[in-house]
């Protein structure tokens, strides 16, 4: 298919575009096959707007006379208005933005045209392979094995070619689990404590459904996780209810009987349409003009944007605290073992891992935990806030993550090497973007697109020096501690750097950033002076008592 077809007027003039907190500017307006752009005819401040077919939600359309407006709302929560003189030209210019921002087919996306025009120093594809992690955990235990028992995703089509288990269990025995868990997703280390060498681990529901199932091989893996004499615990991510009713459908959860030295914990955590139409209703609320407290609390309230927050934050907390404080191992599953499985071991390990808390550790993170591990950013990030079709599978667990990170961000401030805006390119990029990362649903799908090949890795950007210095949090000072958050209702509040940054003037927020930065080098330039002048007090003190002893 050609672009050209669905492109019915590629340009139009005298357009003006409004935007919250902003000046109307009057310009051109571009269609190409993958980007709107829009350009200012002021001479004095020429202005350009570029934004991704892929970035758009939903798009109106309304008419006073011969105007046509067009009201554009985005995936990353902005929206933009704009009048276009020509009934004609309006309604070609808005169909053929609902045809581009509503592509079928994955490689027709922006990722697979785009051609970077900065010097590649890494290759983002390359920078966190598993066998990479794997040298990490074989300098401090060799109690584990990387298997490639799932080389052709033959074994598991959402897993990673290659995962580390127990070195005990063998690839038949790994078989055998496979067909015991929903998805075929068996238990998988997801993280090693070196402190007292205790593991979490990741897997799907079991399929014990009404009869009881079990699997010993099942039984013997996660036993294998196990010191002699200490038990474990199983953070369900279902209530009890729910993983009680799944057991009609065939799946259910792991049976006392079965794993006598393993202690089961329910903690709900919602997904689906539930979270999906918490998004809804939160940005409804934020974006909503009257200015009335009581309307504004209430609709926040009703959002349970906050609740979710918490619940997740609360499983995390407990998983780490299972781990840290009671020295137990841990696995951790609902029933795909895709979203709230991966938003609990991912957070826990930020918790419990100050390499976690890096601009590369997080990376690495968020490849292993999410990308390699199988969330399916292609089918929960179709759609945003605004989008009219809903479909069951959209869903903002990714968003829910990062904004469990910047509650723990804001309450440990100097423990982190990145900042707020790091945590918002993220989301930017997971919904729209020019890298190939967040495409695909799984390393199974990444690999029949040809991603590595056809498409630029988000890291090989990000990790450029001139982009990191964006991203590093100048408060940063290492902390090899354990951190933990506080998931009191009082210590949680709205992620105004996402809900908010498009309702608001960022004037004096960018200016007060700028102050502070002013003042933490000239923080530094005293420090350095302060350590001269020790350094020469130190040689003269020297100086003097040597001509003492003359």
């Amino acid at each position: 298919m050609e672009f050209a077809e669905l492109i019915k007027t590629p340009r139009a003039d005298n357009v003006i575009l409004h935007r919250p907190f902003y000046l109307a500017v009057e310009g051109t307006l571009c269609l190409t096959g993958h980007h709107l752009i829009f350009s200012s005819r002021r001479q004095d401040n020429a202005e350009e707007l570029w934004l991704l077919h892929s970035n758009i939600d939903s798009i109106e359309k309304r008419f006073v006379g011969s105007l046509g407006t067009i009201i554009i709302k985005c995936k990353d929560l902005r929206i933009i208005q704009l009048d276009i003189p020509g009934m004609e030209e309006c309604l070609n210019i808005a169909s053929s933005i609902e045809a581009l921002s509503t592509l079928d087919s994955v490689t027709l996306m922006y990722p697979f045209f785009y051609r970077p025009m900065f010097e590649i120093i890494e290759d983002g594809w390359r920078s966190f392979l598993p066998d990479q992690e794997f040298e990490l955990l074989s300098s401090v235990t060799d109690e584990w094995r990387l298997s490639c028992i799932n080389k052709e995703f033959s074994v598991c089509p959402s897993y990673p070619p290659v995962v580390i288990v127990p070195k005990s269990i063998d690839d038949e025995a790994l078989r055998k689990v496979a067909m015991f868990r929903h998805g075929s997703r068996f238990p998988v280390l997801s993280y090693y404590h070196k402190k007292n060498g205790m593991v979490m681990m990741r897997s799907s529901q079991p399929l014990t459904g009404t009869n009881g199932r079990r699997c010993k091989e099942d039984e013997k893996l996660i036993n294998a996780t196990l010191r002699p004499g200490k038990r474990g615990y199983i953070i369900d991510t279902r209530s009890l209810n729910v993983a009680q009713q799944a057991r009609a459908k065939g799946g259910g959860f792991e049976q006392e009987a079965h794993y006598p030295q393993w202690r089961r914990i329910h903690k709900c955590i919602e997904r689906f349409n539930i979270l999906q139409e918490s998004l809804i209703k939160l940005v409804e609320a934020c974006n909503d003009q009257s200015h009335n407290m009581d309307r504004w609390l209430s609709k926040l309230e009703a959002s349970n944007w906050l609740t979710h927050i918490k619940e997740i934050l609360t499983a995390a907390c407990l998983a780490a605290q299972c781990i840290d404080r009671e020295g137990a191992s841990v696995l951790v599953h609902g029933t795909e073992g895709t979203d709230s499985t991966l938003q609990v071991t991912s957070l826990a390990q930020i918790i419990l891992d100050p390499r976690c808390r890096t601009i590369r550790g997080f990376e690495s993170l968020v490849v292993r935990e999410w990308l390699q591990a199988g969330h399916p950013f292609q089918q929960r990030c179709a759609q945003s806030a605004y989008s009219n079709s809903k479909q069951k599978w959209e869903a903002p667990v990714f968003l829910l993550f990062l904004d469990c990170v910047w509650q723990i961000l804001r309450q440990f401030p100097c423990s982190f090497e990145f900042n707020e805006q790091f945590l918002i390119m993220l989301f930017e990029h997971a919904y729209a973007s020019q890298f190939g990362t967040f495409l695909g649903n799984n390393e199974n799908e990444r690999s029949k697109l040809k991603l590595l090949q056809k498409t630029m890795s988000l890291w090989s950007w990000v990790n450029r020096s001139e982009e990191l210095s964006k991203f590093q949090n100048p408060l940063f000072e290492a902390n090899s501690l354990v951190i933990w958050p506080s998931v009191a209702p009082q210590s949680l509040q709205l992620w105004e750097g996402i809900f908010l940054r498009w309702n608001r003037p960022s004037k004096f927020l960018d200016e007060a950033h700028e102050e502070m930065i002013s003042i933490i080098k000239y923080n530094k330039e005293l420090q350095a002076k302060v350590n001269a002048l020790r350094r020469q007090l130190a040689e003269m003190e020297t100086d003097e008592r040597m001509q003492e002893n003359l």
